[in-house]
């Protein structure tokens, strides 16, 4: 392949989808590098214990789950380009409080505090992408914002590292210092995004309540973010379940863990265009969601097969299994992106990018317990109820779909959902004319 040919392959879809996609690389690089050394900042600067840690990160994601579906109606009301400016101007504000931080109160007010700011940026986000891309580009382009996000996880890991290489209690100090600068450049960059059309209400507009019923009177809608999270559960499978099995299960070398990871970051980057090609619609997306299941079926067998093999054996089928996981998770990206452009209300799509987070929260925060038990106390039997748990999750998420698009036709003008199918063009049409300088100054808008 020639370099003019892999260079094309690297350009993003559009000249929008290019700007959001190096603002997700920048948000991820801020992100990544604190997450990096967060662990050695909260115990050796602010002097807490491990048990203060996970205690505080638990409070917070309890604290995220509740303000999900406010933090939704609140970009529906004043737009998500607002909102999501006000996100970013938010956490940039609470890392650089982070230094300033001394005790456990402090650090849970903080923890807690950023969750629920980061809970409006999820909202918004979600809610501005799906109103500006327009429908045959809105997969391809979030593929590509998604490499972009998993390259930046990977330069802030690499930053955090070598912050964590000097051992030094003022370079550890920068870290969310660097992030908030991060951030506070994002929040200037929204700002310079087009607008999205729920972004053009007056505030007399505002002060009227969005006709028709919201997503937690949408069943299928909340069955189908509940499926989608137990399909994401195969994240506890490739950074939990996998690792364990590894180590206690299998004489496999635990270095291998780390190549492990980092053919997962590879694939990341590198694939999402691909296994995103094609999905465009409801079927297409269900196709994608069985394709999805059949990768984590098949890590489920593969895996467990390596409890009685040795040697290089293992190591090859070990590996087998985490590719095949981490193809679960590229075919389920691309499948997510489409459920959210056709199964929601575009007059109430931070709503229901609230009401998702809620739903979807459900279907996989008990994982980490349950297929940690399965696996590693019921061996073989452990892993086919897993594989299970996920085929039976394929079965209903087809007809939760069915489901969800039926309210929305019962409860939603057709002529509003046909504008939404056609949403985009003009927010893509006032980029079309950006000048790099243009491009470049408004790169870097966090992916919240």
């Amino acid at each position: 392949m020639t370099l003019s040919a892999l260079l094309g392959r690297a350009r993003p879809p559009s000249p929008l989808a290019g700007r959001l996609s190096a603002q997700s690389l920048l948000f991820a690089l801020g992100e990544g590098t604190f997450m990096t050394g967060s662990a050695v900042f909260f115990t050796k600067i602010v002097g807490l214990s491990a048990a203060q840690v996970g205690l505080g990160l638990t409070l917070a994601g309890i604290a995220a789950f509740l303000a999900a579906v406010p933090m939704g109606k609140l970009v529906d009301r004043f737009g998500p380009k607002k909102m999501w400016a006000v996100s970013a101007a938010g956490q940039a504000a609470m890392f650089a409080l982070w230094p300033f931080i001394t005790d456990f109160k402090g650090y849970v007010a903080m923890a807690v505090g950023m969750e629920v700011i980061g809970a409006l940026g999820n909202a918004a986000h979600g809610a501005y992408t799906i109103d500006v891309l327009p429908l045959d580009e809105r997969v391809k382009s979030r593929a590509y914002m998604y490499s972009a996000l998993n390259l930046g996880f990977t330069l802030g890991s690499v930053m955090g590292g070598i912050a964590l290489a000097f051992h030094s209690d003022d370079v550890l100090h920068a870290l969310p210092w660097f992030t908030a600068a991060v951030f506070l450049v994002n929040a200037a960059a929204v700002t310079r995004l087009p607008r999205a059309s729920h972004d053009e209400r007056s505030p007399a507009e505002r002060k009227v309540r969005i006709p028709g019923p919201g997503p937690l009177r949408n069943p299928g809608w909340l069955l189908t973010m509940f499926f989608t999270g137990v399909f994401w559960t195969n994240q506890v499978l490739l950074n939990v379940v996998i690792p364990l099995w590894l180590v206690e299960q299998t004489d496999a070398p635990r270095v291998l863990l780390a190549f492990l990871f980092g053919t997962n970051t590879v694939m990341c980057i590198f694939l999402p265009m691909v296994t995103s090609r094609g999905v465009k619609d409801l079927p297409t997306a269900l196709k994608a969601i069985r394709l999805s299941s059949t990768f984590f079926v098949l890590s489920c067998l593969i895996t467990l097969a390596t409890h009685d093999t040795v040697g290089w054996v293992t190591i090859a089928l070990v590996w087998l299994g985490h590719v095949t996981v981490t193809g679960a998770e590229l075919y389920l990206s691309a499948a997510s992106w489409s459920f959210e452009a056709e199964l929601t209300d575009p007059r109430q799509r931070g709503a229901y990018q609230g009401a998702a987070e809620l739903s979807g929260t459900l279907g996989k925060v008990w994982a980490p317990a349950v297929y940690t038990f399965l696996a590693l106390n019921w061996g073989a039997a452990g892993w086919l109820v897993i594989a299970g748990i996920i085929l039976a999750a394929t079965f209903g998420i087809h007809r939760s779909t069915r489901l969800a698009r039926r309210f929305l036709e019962q409860h939603v003008p057709a002529d509003v959902l046909a504008d939404a199918r056609a949403s985009g063009g003009d927010a893509e049409e006032a980029t079309g004319t950006a000048t790099p300088h243009q491009a470049q100054v408004t790169a870097a808008a966090p992916t919240v």
